[in-house]
């Protein structure tokens, strides 16, 4: 074999899994690294599992690539990616594409799609999840671009992706920067999602006064039930492990102090732009950004609050499942609006139910629950949000007084649930049948003339708030 159907530079843990994932599918793979060396480990220890081409330059790397040449770059997001797109563009011809299957900014995805457009070559933004595993044994896979590089790459994609009931969990998500818009929208939901079960955590530790290996055993009960999430499943693997060292819940030796990339802050920061509330996105990661600043909380440790006392009721921990699954509904409808804003605002016709379809498996946040989000995207692809669908209305209607009672208990012993209370309170809102805004409205009115509309007919006003307060058309 003189030719391979696609090359991977870039061959650290995820570069080095997705490209032995395409070679234990059939596919012969070309392979290269800016140092030699891990292009030469990749094809000592892994070359039985499929046909390698080791390449030490980009001349020879692109050479070995038959036409039209699919190229995956697996780089560090940011200047590195336009470093190795600069490297290897010159040596393409019209026609070949390159992919880039890292965490970029879907703005530069966008960017870079244009640039390369202009001379004749395709660009895809790929999303890929499922961290290192998912990415030799299946990711979920959302890649933009145009129709036309879908073609020719969506075949092979969809082959190394991850199936569930035999559907590919891999599509055309749109053009340009769709895919890793996607991608930053299931990050900013996988957030959510575990900042969640981090407060159900929380709550049945300090309120419930369970130990942790108790609350693995709640965890796996909840993992045979509408909860069944890899979320789930890893959340009673971690309570149920012990520190080797001393003896100690693990959970109880990590220090509290939670780290992130960015993708979760890239949804929120666009969620503003596009002008759509994703308050349980931002506070999963106003969360983490809390934990991280040591010197702030120890600085706090001693403001007054009140005294904890366990929760004697037995029924506290079925409280929190629904608290837990009513909450979780509530991220998600917040990411799929924002993808529907997204889609609105760049022209993508995004297929949200295709993008339930294709999060069912290989990525991080797949569970059962998003079946049903296929399903409601099935039924009404317009849906304006997740809530209103029969199913999860029909849910968080049983759990809204569990709900209530949950974030009211954590209120009362002290115990942090922004994460849930910040999902009631939008839930809350968007049933209102009036909110406060209108108040807001007159304030700005009275200090800016920013004028107001009103309920009874149309047009734009203003008060003449430091004359005689007549209303006048703005």
């Amino acid at each position: 074999m003189d030719k391979a159907r696609i090359g991977v530079t870039g061959l650290a843990v995820m570069g080095r899994n997705l490209a032995r994932n395409l070679a234990r599918h059939g596919h012969p793979v070309a392979v290269h690294n800016r140092t030699s060396a891990r292009t030469k480990a990749l094809v000592e220890e892994f070359g039985h599992e499929g046909t390698f081409l080791p390449a030490e330059t980009p001349a020879g790397f692109v050479a070995s690539l038959e036409r039209p040449r699919r190229l995956v770059i697996m780089v560090k997001a940011g200047a590195p990616t336009d470093a190795v797109i600069e490297e290897f563009a010159p040596l393409l011809e019209p026609g070949d594409m390159i992919v880039d299957g890292g965490n970029a900014h879907f703005a530069d995805t966008r960017r870079r799609e244009a640039s390369l457009r202009e001379r004749g070559i395709h660009f895809v933004g790929a999303g890929i999840s499922g961290g290192e595993e998912g990415a030799l044994h299946g990711p979920s896979i959302m890649p933009g671009g145009s129709a036309e590089s879908y073609e020719a790459l969506g075949p092979l994609l969809e082959d190394i992706s991850a199936k569930v009931d035999g559907t590919p969990c891999c599509a055309h998500v749109g053009p340009d920067g769709a895919g890793h818009f996607v991608k930053m929208v299931h990050n900013g939901i996988e957030y959510s999602d575990m900042q969640l079960i981090a407060e159900s955590y929380d709550l049945l530790r300090y309120a419930a006064d369970l130990t942790p290996a108790e609350i693995a055993e709640v965890f796996r009960t909840w993992n045979t039930g509408r909860l069944e999430s890899y979320l789930i499943e890893i959340t009673a693997e971690v309570l149920a492990h012990t520190d080797a060292v001393t003896g100690r819940p693990f959970v109880d030796v990590v220090l509290d102090q939670a780290e992130q990339k960015g993708t979760g802050r890239w949804t929120v920061q666009t969620a503003l732009d596009l002008g759509v509330p994703v308050g349980g996105i931002a506070e999963a990661v106003f969360a983490r950004s809390v934990s991280g600043h040591a010197a702030l909380r120890d600085a706090s440790r001693n403001l007054p609050g009140p005294p904890r006392v366990r929760v004697a009721d037995p029924s506290f921990a079925d409280a929190v499942e629904k608290a837990l699954y009513a909450s979780k509904i509530v991220a998600y409808a917040q990411g799929f609006h924002e993808i529907q804003a997204g889609s609105a605002e760049y022209g993508w016709d995004i297929d949200s139910g295709a993008m339930a379809t294709i999060w069912r498996g290989g990525c991080i946040i797949r569970a059962r629950f998003l079946d049903r989000i296929r399903a409601a995207y099935a039924a009404d692809p317009h849906t304006p949000t997740l809530l209103t669908d029969d199913h999860f209305s029909e849910a968080v209607g049983d759990a809204q007084g569990a709900w209530r009672d949950v974030v009211a208990t954590a209120a009362r012993l002290g115990i942090p649930a922004p994460g849930f209370s910040t999902a009631l309170a939008y839930y809350d809102s968007l049933r209102a049948v009036r909110l406060p805004a209108a108040l807001t409205q007159g304030q700005r009115d009275y200090f800016g003339a920013h004028t107001y509309r009103r309920v009874d007919r149309d047009g734009s006003y203003h008060t003449l708030w430091g004359g005689d307060r007549r209303e006048v058309d703005a």
